[in-house]
């Protein structure tokens, strides 16, 4: 089977691991920090703060900026369901905005008309996450123009988009949002085995991120709030200024993470390389080709296409002849846990439109062109 996507692992992310396991920390130690800096230096940002997985670095980041029970948050209804259940998680409220349907990102358009609307009705989102599917970045600047007019904070779902540019300038430099989220599984750009990381400018919302992470404890002086014991000198000392989780990130894993970075770069190019020579291959079939904004540099997670006619006769065709095609994604608007806050097929009809034909092929640096070939070829007869 042709997987979809898979990690590529060397024997210098062995190596790395590795050298953590004959170490004195194996969480909590120096690794981590490293990871972080190196992510946040890579995108041009002021601070990094990795987790255990960008599902709890979009859960911290909506309790950094203030989200609980009476906001809303809106995020784009092609997307995983972590994007949208970090309101949740929060007690907030949670709403959809389309999708473009050439970017298949949420239309600034669409939100634009949406928010007219809920300012009048006195329903403004306090969050907007918007998401940069499948490695295509969002029009940031055109959120951003909106957050500041109508007041709400951004951020960004990377999630698969780590090595991508936006104008030029590295995705996750916080020029257009409060945070950005990355996601390490292993079907993602790099990887650190399960994990994520968020970047910010706001030396503020990292210490908060940070701390949430680990209990909402603090060791730091210049944060306690007054005394236990009389104590507050001692060494041991710490005080629990918030409830926070434990959504560490171990050393092993940032170990890997460090060491996979190093090859990101190349790793996108050769995501890059693949999906022009699938634009080649696919340019006589009767297909809709992911499109990629020449002015921005998509980090190409996916390379999702649409199909004609019956699209579960192609994809169970496809499956059949070794191809671990897979579908991205079910709207999160449809699922029946969403259906109970009144959401109907239908709101959302570009979504949806998308979603009817579409199918990821297998992109990943390991794929050879033998391999894609294979793709291809599969899919010429699925079609047929």
């Amino acid at each position: 089977m042709i997987p979809y996507g898979r990690q590529a692992i060397t024997e210098a992310d062995i190596a790395a691991v590795t050298a953590v396991l004959r170490s004195d920390f194996l969480t909590q130690g120096p690794a981590v920090p490293r990871f972080e800096q190196a992510v946040a230096a890579y995108c041009g940002a002021a601070h990094g703060v990795a987790v255990n997985s960008a599902t709890s670095a979009l859960h911290l980041a909506c309790l950094a900026l203030g989200l609980g029970p009476g906001d809303w948050l809106w995020t784009s209804p092609n997307t995983f369901v972590a994007s949208a259940n970090c309101g949740r998680y929060c007690g907030a409220r949670v709403d959809f905005v389309d999708i473009d349907p050439r970017t298949y990102n949420l239309d600034p358009a669409a939100l634009a008309t949406k928010l007219e609307a809920a300012e009048r009705l006195g329903r403004l989102p306090k969050v907007v996450v918007p998401v940069h599917f499948a490695g295509q970045p969002c029009d940031l600047a055109a959120i951003a123009a909106l957050a500041r007019r109508f007041g709400f904070r951004v951020i960004e779902d990377a999630s698969h988009a780590i090595g991508g540019r936006y104008q030029g300038e590295p995705i996750g430099n916080g020029r257009f949002s409060d945070i950005t989220v990355f996601s390490f599984h292993p079907v993602k750009l790099i990887t650190t085995g399960e994990g994520g990381l968020a970047t910010t400018n706001d030396p503020a919302l990292a210490a908060r991120l940070a701390r949430l992470r680990s209990h909402g404890i603090s060791r730091d002086p210049a944060e306690m709030r007054g005394e236990i014991l009389g104590e507050r000198e001692a060494p041991w000392y710490y005080q629990q200024l918030e409830l926070g989780f434990n959504y560490r990130l171990t050393d092993i894993q940032a170990a890997l993470g460090y060491s996979q970075l190093q090859r990101l770069d190349d790793y996108v190019a050769r995501r890059q390389r693949l999906a022009e020579r699938y634009d080649r291959l696919l340019a006589d079939l009767p297909l809709r080709l992911p499109y990629r904004d020449s002015a921005h540099l998509s980090a190409l997670h996916l390379y999702p296409v649409q199909v004609p006619g019956d699209r579960r006769r192609v994809f169970d065709a496809l499956r059949a002849a070794g191809i671990g095609v897979n579908v991205h994604y079910i709207p999160v608007h449809t699922q029946p846990d969403y259906a109970r806050f009144g959401f109907l097929h239908g709101d959302f009809p570009v979504a949806e439109a998308y979603y009817e034909r579409a199918i990821s092929l297998p992109l990943y640096p390991l794929l050879t062109e033998p391999e894609q070939d294979q793709v291809v070829a599969a899919l010429r007869d699925a079609l047929a």
